[in-house]
């Protein structure tokens, strides 16, 4: 009965075994395999399995998350693709929104097409927006450009988008018969079936996006179930998507754009659940691993939804700057704040600059001895005191602070001529600040005060760096919940299995057809629940969350609103309006009830129960409530108070009602929490550290 999670990320690979029949978690980290990130994960699943003693065929599933899809698009990396269009439309993945995302910059880059203009064919045919034929679909042309495509262009992949095709799907489908018919191997991606939403740049450009990335994560997915098979595993694989829902593994190979977001939604879902068992209704998910950090807002036990994303952004922080995505995630932040962003002095300033070029994996950090030459901030932090260069993956991996010593010496401190440890220290501010403006930042766009939150800190760096990033967002509270360097790991394990659908159909709220709207929510629930069915989910489980997509008459973007049942009707009219409005206050603090209002877009969220997992304290000689004793002492470096002594704790060994008072370090296996002076620390039922911020 025991279930593995894997966290594949840019440096790290993490994994969480649970055994509800032993009643036991147990936990993994180690370096990813660039090459092959298939290749840690095998190696992982089987040193767990040892450390467990189980053996691969006592794992019933493996739920698995990858920065795969992200990477192929950022890196440029994925499939040759062919694009159908409707006649006239060849263009419009080029011309975008026509939008500068800098009004000021006269040499803009804009971000490049996934699918170059010689790849691009228009096909004569054409419907209207209400879905009604204006011209049959040319099937001779779908036929001779595909061929051309295929023989000539030597594509490997196919994406067709006509335009209304959310409307109605006909000419696509049509057109994929007679693509399948010719050359059935084709990888092919239908606009109508990965994003059926309005706005034909967006959904094209989401179908030249899936047909990018799917060969490779199709050979990814199949390498990796057959290296599993090869071990015995005997169970079924499951994958992570955007939204924060567990899928088939079909659904990720057919749609693999879903999973755009895969890891890090891990790390929200993690915090979600962590929330709902410490009792917190406001939240703030802080996850920082080795090359990003991830903020994230929970609300009421569940981390806030975004239905579009976007990627491989000439900028990577600049909105505007990517890739449109019709895709559901969760919406989170994220920073190029990592333990392996590199510490550099930009040239003309003579500033230092952290990130986000990060070191990754390869060759990693100054410390790791791996070939890395460049400071970095887990660097900073070794060299700070913050890390024990003898207990890094609990002494698995010997940290060299001589090493990084000389790196800082060589390099940005000598260039700034300051001493080693104030150069690190300005390496800890820059990232900390970094960090801080853009939670800030996130939270005012969303109306939110981050005083009135509590932040809950896992991943491998993330509990380092969580007191002072608190201090500085004037947040009161920190949560660390034991084994906080592998969270995202666990977040695979106690995500439900979800997914969302969605249907455009345009119309103001009292002219709407609510047979044709109910058909399409019908059609969705139905769908919905045979991709859960498939990804093991109880039929009779399932919950369906309906909302629209709707906006004032005249405005240029919607806000997501909950609709009362996936059954409407007249009656539910003023329901429906409270609901707009009561969203629409929300988020922009008045209404205007005067306008009529329209719906665009028709969503459900179909999700199965998640499994609970209850952390208990291991067997050992503390009890509860007594004091902790220290393992030892080390002098660490603060921002405001210097060189302070602090006492070190070992995690393992701290029981329920236990407190002590800062400054002090508790490190565990994959991580250490630093805390500084002034703040009271106690452990909570389920083993979190509780930090209170004087």
């Amino acid at each position: 009965m025991a279930r593995l999670g894997v966290d594949v990320g840019g440096t790290f690979t993490d994994l969480v075994l649970h055994d509800p029949l032993r009643d036991t978690v147990h936990t993994g980290k180690l370096l990813t395999t660039p090459d092959d990130p298939s290749r840690a994960i095998i190696e992982g699943t089987q040193r767990i399995l040892r450390e467990a003693g189980l053996a691969p065929r006592d794992l019933t599933s493996i739920v698995h998350g990858t920065t795969l899809v992200t990477n192929t698009v950022i890196e440029r990396t994925g499939a040759r693709v062919g694009l159908l269009t409707t006649a006239g439309f060849r263009d419009s993945i080029e011309i975008g929104r026509e939008i500068r995302y800098d009004l000021y910059d006269l040499f803009l880059e804009a971000p490049p097409t996934l699918v170059p203009r010689h790849l691009r064919r228009e096909i004569p045919g054409r419907l209207d927006a209400s879905g009604e034929e204006l011209l049959p679909l040319d099937e001779i042309a779908v036929a001779r450009e595909v061929t051309d495509l295929v023989e000539g262009g030597r594509i490997e992949a196919l994406a067709i988008g006509f335009l209304h095709s959310y409307r109605d799907a006909r000419h696509e489908r049509r057109a994929g018969e007679i693509v399948r018919k010719l050359y059935p191997r084709l990888a092919l991606t239908l606009s109508a079936e990965v994003a059926p939403e309005i706005r034909e740049y967006e959904r094209t450009s989401t179908a030249c996006a899936n047909a990018y990335v799917q060969p490779r994560m199709r050979r990814y997915l199949d390498k990796l179930e057959a290296d599993l098979t090869g071990i015995g595993f005997t169970g079924r694989l499951y994958v992570m998507l955007s939204g924060g829902g567990i899928a088939a593994v079909r659904e990720a190979k057919e749609f693999p754009i879903r999973l755009i977001e895969s890891g890090p939604a891990a790390g929200a879902m993690a915090a979600a659940f962590f929330a709902r068992l410490a009792g917190l209704d406001r939240v703030v998910s802080y996850d920082m691993g080795g090359t990003t950090a991830k903020m994230c807002l929970v609300e009421d036990g569940a981390p806030d939804h975004k239905f579009d994303f976007e990627a491989g952004r000439v900028r990577r922080f600049v909105k505007g700057s990517g890739l449109p995505l019709k895709v559901s995630v969760v919406d989170m932040i994220e920073i190029g704040a990592g333990g392996g962003s590199i510490a550099r002095i930009e040239q003309g300033s003579g500033l230092m600059k952290v990130g986000p070029r990060s070191a990754g994996a390869v060759p990693g950090p100054v410390c790791y001895g791996r070939g890395g030459t460049e400071p970095c901030v887990t660097d900073a932090d070794l060299l700070l005191g913050r890390l024990d260069p003898g207990y890094f993956l609990g002494g698995e991996m010997a940290l060299d602070p001589d090493r990084v010593r000389r790196a800082f010496a060589e390099g940005v401190a000598e260039a700034l001529h300051l001493p080693p440890v104030e150069a690190a220290l300005g390496v800890q501010r820059i990232v900390d600040e970094t960090m801080a403006a853009a939670t800030r930042m996130h939270l005012a766009e969303k109306g939110r005060d981050p005083r009135g939150y509590t932040l809950i800190a896992f991943g491998g760096a993330g509990p380092v760096h969580a007191w002072n990033l608190a201090r500085l967002l004037k947040i009161g509270r920190v949560l660390v919940p034991l084994g906080a360097g592998v969270a995202s790991a666990l977040g695979f394990l106690v995500a439900p299995p979800a997914t969302d659908m969605v249907r455009s159909h345009v119309g103001r709220l009292e002219r709407l057809d609510w047979n044709v709207v109910n058909g399409l929510i019908a059609g969705m629930a139905e769908e919905g629940r045979a991709l859960l069915a498939e990804a093991g989910a109880d039929p009779a489980a399932i919950e369906l969350t309906p909302t629209a997509d709707m906006r004032h008459v005249g405005q240029g973007f919607e806000i997501a609103v909950p609709l009362p049942s996936v059954a409407l009707g007249e009656a539910d009219l003023p329901a429906i309006r409270r609901a707009f409005f009561d969203s629409y206050r929300t988020r922009f603090g008045r209404v205007v009830e005067d306008q009529p209002i329209e719906a665009l877009s028709w969503r459900l969220a179909c999700a199965a129960p998640g499994q609970d997992i209850r952390i208990r304290a291991p067997e050992g000689a503390a009890q509860a409530g007594d004091r902790p004793v220290p393992r030892g002492e080390r002098p660490v470096t603060f921002e405001v108070h210097g060189a302070l002594p602090c006492p070190v704790y070992d995690r393992y060994a701290l029981r329920p009602d236990m407190s002590f008072d800062g400054p002090a370090l508790v490190e565990e296996r994959e991580s250490t929490c630093v805390i500084g002076p002034g703040t009271r620390i106690s452990v909570d039922a389920q083993l979190n550290l509780l930090l209170e911020l004087g």
